[in-house]
C-alpha cells in the first residue's frame, strides 16, 4: 500500500521540527558547563534525601540515636526491615494500597480518554461544563468535604472499606487527569486526523490507529498520576478507614509514630523504603511507553 497522506503529514512537521531545531542558537562551552553543573546540583538535591533514608533504614538503633552524622552505616543491620514487616503488618497494607491505586488508575484512565477528547476537541456546552467542573473541584479544600462524604459512603455502607476508597480517590483524581490529558489531545494536530479521513477511514479507525498511538505518552504520564495520588494518599484514607486489615501504606507508617510522639525512626525508614517499591516498579514498567507513540500513530495501519 502507497505512503498514506497521515504519513507525508507526519513526516513534515518533523522535518519543520528539525530545520527549527538546527537553527537555534548553540551554547558556548562555558553555559553548557554551568547548565551541567546546575543539573547535578539538583540531582544531588533530590537523591540525598532518598540515600538518607537508606542508611536510616540500615542502621542500628543505637547508631541512630547517636549525634554521629555518617552515611554509610558502621553496622550494617536488617532488624529494622524484620520490625517494620512482623510489627506493624506492612505488607497487608502494601497489597492494600496496590489494590486501590491499581483500581483508581484504571478508572480514571478510562474516563478521563473520551472526556479529555470531547474537551480538547469540540467547543460547546459540555467543554464549558467540563471545564467548570474541573476549576470548581479543585477550589475547595479536602476538610470542607471530607464530613459530608463520610455520611454519604456511610449511607451507602461503603465506609471503611477498599471500594469506598476507590470510589473516593477516583472522583477526586479525575478533574486534574482530565485537564492534564486534554493537553496532550490538544498537541496532537487535527490535520493527522483530517488526512486519515480523506484516506476513508472513518472515526472509530482513526481514534484507534492514529489518536491513541500518539496519546500513549499522555496516557502514561496519567496513569503514573492517579496511580501516585492514590498510592500517596493520606488524609480520606485516615478518615474513611477503620479497621487495621484495611489500611493502607501511608496509615501504617503512621502507626511508627507513639502515642506520646515517640517516633521509631528505624523501623519507620525501613518501612518507607519498603513502600516505595512498587512505586518504583510501576514506575519502571511504563517509562518506556512515555518515549513511544510520537511516530506509530503516523503510519496508516
Amino acid at each position: 500500500m502507497s505512503e498514506s497522506t497521515a504519513t507525508r503529514a507526519m513526516v513534515t512537521q518533523g522535518t519543520k521540527k528539525k530545520q527549527r531545531a538546527r537553527s537555534g542558537v548553540r551554547t558556548t562551552p562555558l553555559v553548557r558547563t554551568l547548565q551541567y553543573l546546575a543539573l547535578a546540583g539538583f540531582l544531588v538535591f533530590l537523591g540525598f534525601p532518598l540515600l538518607w533514608l537508606i542508611s536510616t533504614a540500615f542502621k542500628s538503633s543505637a547508631e541512630i540515636n547517636s549525634l554521629a552524622v555518617n552515611l554509610i552505616p558502621l553496622q550494617p543491620t536488617i532488624d529494622n526491615f524484620v520490625a517494620a514487616i512482623e510489627r506493624q503488618g506492612l505488607i497487608r497494607a502494601a497489597g492494600n494500597s496496590l489494590i486501590v491505586a491499581v483500581a483508581t488508575t484504571i478508572i480514571v484512565t478510562l474516563l478521563s480518554i473520551p472526556g479529555a477528547y470531547v474537551m480538547a476537541r469540540y467547543q460547546g456546552k459540555l467543554r464549558s461544563i467540563g471545564v467548570g467542573y474541573i476549576l470548581v473541584s479543585q477550589i475547595f479544600p479536602v476538610i470542607l468535604v471530607v464530613i459530608p462524604l463520610f455520611f454519604i459512603l456511610r449511607s451507602a455502607g461503603l465506609v471503611d472499606s477498599l471500594l469506598g476508597l476507590i470510589a473516593v480517590y477516583s472522583v477526586y483524581t479525575l478533574p486534574f487527569s482530565l485537564w492534564m490529558l486534554q493537553g496532550y489531545v490538544a498537541a496532537i494536530p487535527f490535520d493527522i486526523e483530517e488526512a486519515a479521513s480523506i484516506d476513508g477511514a472513518n472515526k472509530a479507525r482513526t481514534l484507534q490507529r492514529v489518536v491513541f498511538p500518539l496519546l500513549m505518552p499522555g496516557l502514561v504520564a496519567t496513569a503514573m498520576f492517579s496511580f501516585v495520588s492514590a498510592y500517596n494518599e493520606f488524609f480520606f484514607a485516615l478518615v474513611l478507614l477503620q479497621s487495621p486489615e484495611n489500611y493502607t501504606l501511608p496509615i501504617a507508617l503512621s502507626t511508627f509514630v507513639g502515642g506520646e510522639g515517640k517516633v521509631a525512626v528505624g523501623p519507620l525508614a525501613a518501612g518507607a523504603l519498603l513502600s516505595s517499591i512498587p512505586s518504583i516498579v510501576f514506575f519502571t514498567l511504563l517509562q518506556k511507553r512515555l518515549a513511544t507513540g510520537l511516530l506509530s500513530g503516523a503510519v496508516k495501519g
